[in-house]
């Protein structure tokens, strides 16, 4: 029942008529991944949602799947939340200046990608370091991503980079129009742990999240944030902890997972053994819910489609973590270090899911063994709010079995 009191408030906050709900349902599910690390898998094969929030998990006989606008069958196939890309760094629509690139964000929901959370619009050639440039871009980044997703795509952006001489009231205006983010901390002429304290801390006081840059300088005018500066600063999320590109010593980056609380990000396009060296030592302190994944793209190694994808099988493969648990890094694990409606399988949240299979001729018995081998799965579907956004991947290997939209 509270679940649909749940969506009852969403769709009126949203004005949507309520008197004919458009309903989905996705049947036949073979493999239902939750995104919640204290419990990964479902006994489920079938999801219900209803005007874009999940209504009813369950095994089908014992759900309403009457009168679906969408019916879905999973044909055995594998249910996930839509990846969440928590590190990338957008400018406008679908365009991308760093690579030239147009189309970059539809080529990632074809790697399953459904959420994007940007680290600051970095890219944007002429970029304004003045307070009232800066401050205007970032209102306008969150107004344009707000008004226009990609391909469906979800696009958290507006993340300003702090620059010397702001001010308490800098970050209050910025929050009451909407921003809800910082860019990278250390992008900027911000570096010393002092200011970038101060600043984060008004920050959070008006309800904005921060990430802080770490490990050595990655564009022009950015430069080595090292572990004093980051345990300094004490922003939300520590970003790129194994380096974008460049990591810092192991040392460093151990006792950043010990002596901090905050989040820890693993990007691909950083340095894979101090990705796996972070992920472990979370894990040996028993923090394993403290683990979300980027790509940091695009960047100057350019536009990672399947790059989420990829971490999870990196991080299953080599660091011997079973495949159910490094997809939660890429989905509940950020949705709720990043305060999310999305990235879990719970009555309420946002229909945002990804269907995938082992793709054709890998092996592994299984998807779940394929992964942990290494292997990418192929997707198949994707779903944001409740409405299918892409079929059959152009980018990942083609999966053994595909879902089928049936009704």
């Amino acid at each position: 029942m509270g679940g649909n009191r749940d969506i009852g408030h969403h769709n009126k906050r949203l004005g949507k008529d309520m008197s004919t709900p458009s309903k989905l349902v996705i049947r036949n599910i073979g493999l239902l991944l939750s995104g919640d690390l204290s419990a990964p898998i479902l006994d489920a094969d079938c999801v219900v949602a209803v005007d874009g929030r999940i209504a009813a998990v369950g095994r089908e006989a014992d759900l309403d799947s009457e009168n679906a606008a969408t019916v879905i069958d999973a044909k055995g196939t594998t249910l996930a939340p839509g990846l969440i890309d928590s590190h990338v760094h957008p400018v406008i629509g679908d365009y991308t200046p760093r690579q030239q690139q147009i189309g970059w964000i539809d080529s990632c929901l074809h790697g399953g990608v459904t959420t994007m959370i940007s680290a600051g619009e970095v890219h944007l050639p002429g970029r304004p370091k003045d307070l009232v440039g800066l401050k205007a871009l970032a209102i306008a980044s969150q107004r344009w991503y707000e008004n226009f997703r990609p391909s469906g795509v979800k696009v958290h952006a507006g993340a300003p980079v702090i620059e010397e001489g702001m001010e308490e009231e800098d970050f209050k205006d910025l929050a009451a129009a909407g921003v809800t983010l910082l860019g990278e901390v250390g992008l900027g002429s911000v570096k010393a742990g002092e200011t970038a304290q101060r600043m984060v801390a008004w920050a959070r006081k008006y309800g904005i999240q921060s990430t802080i840059h770490t490990g050595g300088p990655s564009i022009p005018g950015s430069g080595l944030i090292d572990k004093d500066v980051v345990l300094e600063a004490d922003a939300d999320i520590i970003g790129h902890i194994n380096g974008g590109h460049t990591a810092l010593p192991d040392d460093q980056i151990v006792c950043l997972c010990e002596q901090c609380q905050r989040g820890v990000e693993l990007v691909h396009n950083g340095n894979e053994r101090s990705a796996l060296l972070a992920m472990r030592t979370a894990r040996e302190l028993g923090q394993s819910e403290r683990v979300i994944l980027g790509t940091d793209s695009p960047a100057g190694s350019g536009v990672q489609p399947l790059g989420i994808l990829r971490m999870i099988a990196m991080l299953s493969s080599l660091g011997d973590t079973p495949a159910e648990v490094a997809f939660c890094f890429a989905t509940g694990n950020t949705a709720r270090l990043r305060d999310l409606d999305c990235g879990l399988i719970e009555v309420g949240r946002a229909a945002d899911f990804v269907i995938i299979d082992r793709a054709q001729h890998a092996p592994g018995k299984t998807i779940l063994e394929s992964i942990e081998q290494g292997n990418l799965p192929g997707v198949g579907m994707t779903v944001i709010d409740g409405v299918v956004r892409s079929q059959r991947s152009r980018n990942t290997p083609p999966a053994t079995t595909l879902p089928e939209i049936v009704g």
